[in-house]
């Protein structure tokens, strides 16, 4: 197919932009780039002419299992999502509801362009369930990296089962998603319990992902202890890393890992005030991730434009607080997309096959156009505009290893009905299980009770 008067972001190692350029794919890669291309007889076209052709984005860490619960936990603390998924209602999902959640979060995820996803599946409490969540992933047409966990167990027990080695044997090695990692916590016990974990890891030659710099929950001991016992690899990613300190952040730097920021979950749930400005310090490589549906929007446009402005809301705030003020930004626009493509891939390991749209790589392609849209015209700063104006209602096609999965805005041959009756049964099952009073009390957390400051300007007779 052919992609026709476009206007390119190639994301390639120049950042080169082009303007009413075409995009040509044959098979499954990116064969040419460039304007007026010839394409071969029996080709698709179609028209990017006002839009924006960019790669495919890359999230790197996305708990899929909980999108069946889209939006329940809005106005959850971090704790309330502990005591919900980690000590009282995560244990009553069954095979059926991981895939529902999977399936849905696939599905979802291509929809907004999101071409690779890590599915940081933490609620494998069986391989029944790990079964069901690999069963989803194949069954949408994107690019999957699962990422095995479960937070019913601690990872020197469930990781050194010989049903996890049956199933990386079975489902994983040679099989059909894109990746493979181990996803697991290090709360920083000096007995360091983790490390079985880590050697299996090692074993199998698989990166580990996991939740560092969180607030009350990982610190800086869980790197010490990571580092000082030689697992700290390139592969590794770590996902928030809000609350470390400068040691810390050395020690990621210099191992050559990467941290997976997700930005509207660190805000809002309190992990720590979102990290790129201290990442940008230490040089540590960043990619992008939205976390949980459970919470908050399922598409990297939010995640872009959050953080850019989380990272220059604490650049003025630092700069204000030594009296002074910040008349040019540090990050761009232009970064934060970088961050949603090629950094996503880099995380990956995959940076050579996707993340930027050059000849020979896959052919992982989004455009971004919506003629019915005020908001889509003008284009006068690109990467400004994917950041700011653009969301996934803009997505008109997303191409995906060559293989169109959306089409004029809507998903092809997409099974949405399917997918809808899964997602119902799944909450009919928790609502049913919990009862509708802990339903609805899960739902509306408590508030804490205001006090007004009283106001000396305020006079009554």
């Amino acid at each position: 197919m052919i992609f026709r008067n476009g206007l390119v972001l190639t994301m390639d190692d120049s950042h080169t932009v082009l303007e009413n350029a075409d995009v040509l794919i044959v098979d499954d890669k990116i064969a040419e780039i460039g304007p007026d291309l010839t394409a071969p007889d029996g080709h698709e076209e179609i028209d990017a002419s006002g839009g924006i052709l960019m790669p495919g984005m890359v999230d790197t860490h996305r708990h899929m299992w909980q999108t069946a619960m889209r939006g329940y936990g809005a106005d959850w603390t971090l704790t309330q999502y502990f005591v919900w998924y980690y000590l009282e209602s995560g244990k009553h999902f069954r095979p059926e509801d991981i895939h529902a959640g999977n399936l849905l979060g696939a599905l979802e995820a291509i929809d907004s362009g999101v071409t690779t996803t890590v599915d940081w599946s933490h609620g494998l409490q069986s391989t029944d369930h790990a079964d069901a969540a690999v069963d989803a992933l194949e069954s949408v047409p994107g690019r999957f990296v699962l990422a095995y966990g479960n937070i019913q167990q601690g990872p020197w027990e469930w990781a050194t089962s010989p049903q996890f080695q049956e199933f990386y044997r079975r489902r994983i090695d040679g099989g059909k998603l894109a990746g493979f990692q181990m996803a697991f916590d290090v709360t920083g016990d000096p007995a360091f319990p983790e490390k079985a974990a880590f050697e299996v890891a090692r074993e199998l030659g698989v990166p580990v992902t996991t939740h560092a710099g969180v607030w009350g929950a990982t610190n800086d001991d869980g790197i010490r202890l990571m580092h000082d016992s030689g697992f700290m690899s390139p592969g590794n990613v770590y996902v928030h890393a809000a609350t470390l300190s400068s040691d810390s952040y050395h020690r990621i730097a210099a191992s050559g890992g990467s941290v997976s920021v997700s930005t509207e979950s660190e805000q809002s749930a309190g992990q720590g005030y979102p990290p790129t400005w201290q990442l940008r310090r230490h040089g540590i490589p960043v990619s992008l991730s939205m976390d949980t549906s459970v919470w908050w929007s399922g598409d990297l446009f939010s995640a872009m434009r959050t953080t850019l402005s989380a990272d220059r809301a604490r650049e003025h705030l630092e700069a204000h607080g030594k009296q002074e003020t910040v008349t040019h930004h540090h990050l761009r626009a232009e970064q934060v997309v970088d961050w949603a493509t090629r950094g996503g891939a880099k995380a990956l390991g995959m940076d050579s096959s996707i993340g930027a749209l050059t000849p020979g790589r896959q052919a992982d392609v989004v455009l971004i156009k919506n003629d019915a849209s005020p908001v889509m015209f003008p284009v006068l700063n690109p990467y400004g505009h994917v950041v700011f104006q653009a969301a996934r209602g803009d997505v008109h096609t997303v191409v995906v290893d060559g293989r169109t999965v959306k089409r004029d805005g809507k998903l092809v041959d997409a099974d949405l009905a399917g997918a809808r009756t899964k997602v119902n049964a799944t909450i009919d099952h928790l609502r049913e299980t919990l009862g509708e009073e802990a339903w609805k009390q899960g739902m509306n957390p408590d508030i804490p009770e205001a006090r007004i400051l009283h106001n000396p300007y305020q006079y009554t007779k």
